[in-house]
């Protein structure tokens, strides 16, 4: 870490995130146990000093804004304890859609022949397609996300598979969608008469009502698509520790969010010891007073120095990889949890002030 020359780095803060108005989506993601939600919720709390409806989306089943900020928080907006323009909610895709599909078998039973028909269908579809669940789901989420008042929207997401996951979705529905729209026609009234055998009427009305819906639902889908595809609007913020197996799984997630086309360019580390300090010169500290410490004082110092090399040497190829074009952002490792509002404020500042690498 000595060798690190700050001036020919950009800039180790996220204050880029915090300064780009554009921005209207955050995702904030890593390996689970990193610190995702910690630095989702300080990344909303700067935001808010600047935006004028700030939302912290958790999409993580594991939900834990609530414990992050001492608060109960459910599946709508909930104003944040000190803040007048800071909220967040829990979203469980599960109870999602399940939601969804006893919606559509209502609107089935209470509905004119050709409406039942449809939501029959459609209620079988969700349940019967592998994945159809959660893309679903997704797609309910982002119309209920949209149709919120907000500036700009943080999403504490789940562990990384799930994120790729997720992030996938609006492309592999909109494939789907536009397969089935192309396929229509080959295939005349045949969607028609499967949505008839579910208690539909006239066949015609009911292929033009299903595609109809599905067209809807495309509509949705692209509109997303090009949002997250669009680097004014939406930005991927990736957070590991300095430790081998975050720092390989961050390296995957950089490359799958450079297959979607979804903009990344900053980095958290968390849970660093002392990141002002080099492991060399605490090293030559520990050397000259060793006589002078207990065995037990000794043993702690000793573990304590080999954690800190490494972590510095993962560090150091954190910013061999993204250096040149990742805002890496150092965040220290505390003597207590960051929990509650009032520590959360402090330990947000890190993010936009942080501490610096020592260069000699």
């Amino acid at each position: 870490m000595a060798d690190f020359d700050d001036s020919d780095l950009p800039e180790t803060s996220l204050k880029n995130v915090i300064d780009q108005e554009t921005l209207q989506w955050v995702f904030v993601g890593g390996k689970g146990g990193v610190g995702k939600t910690t630095t989702s919720c300080c990344l909303g709390v700067q935001l808010a000093k600047y935006r004028k409806k700030v939302l912290i989306v958790s999409t993580d089943p594991a939900h834990n804004l609530s414990d992050a900020f001492c608060q109960k928080i459910g599946r709508e907006p909930t104003p944040i304890n000190g803040f007048d323009n800071l909220s967040a909610m829990e979203i469980d895709a599960n109870d999602d859609m399940e939601r969804m599909q006893q919606q559509m078998i209502e609107s089935a039973n209470g509905s004119s022949e050709e409406e039942s028909g449809i939501s029959a269908l459609m209620a079988e579809l969700t349940s019967s397609i592998p994945g159809i669940d959660e893309a679903m789901s997704f797609s309910e989420l982002m119309k209920q996300v949209q149709s919120l008042d907000y500036d700009v929207v943080v999403f504490d997401t789940a562990p990384t598979g799930h994120t790729l996951r997720l992030l996938s979705f609006p492309t592999i529905l909109e494939k789907a969608l536009g397969k089935l729209m192309e396929l229509k026609d080959r295939f005349g009234g045949l969607i028609g008469q499967a949505s008839a055998m579910f208690g539909g009427g006239n066949p015609g009305q009911m292929q033009d009502m299903m595609l109809g819906r599905l067209e809807e639902t495309r509509a949705v889908i692209n509109k997303v698509n090009d949002a997250f595809q669009n680097p004014e609007l939406t930005t991927f913020v990736c957070v590991c520790i300095p430790e081998f197996l975050s720092i390989y799984e961050t390296e995957r997630l950089v490359q799958e969010l450079s297959k979607f086309g979804i903009d990344s360019h900053n980095i958290v580390v968390n849970q660093v010891l002392f990141p002002e300090k080099d492991a060399e010169e605490l090293g030559e500290w520990l050397d000259a007073n060793k006589d002078s410490l207990p065995k037990e004082a000794q043993e702690i110092c000793a573990k304590m120095m080999a954690r800190k090399k490494m972590q510095d040497k993962y560090i150091g190829q954190c910013f061999d990889l993204y250096g040149d074009d990742f805002n890496v952002t150092l965040m220290p490792l505390l003597d207590y949890e960051v929990r509650g509002t009032d520590k959360l404020k402090q330990f947000s500042e890190h993010l936009v002030d942080p501490i610096g690498l020592e260069s000699s």
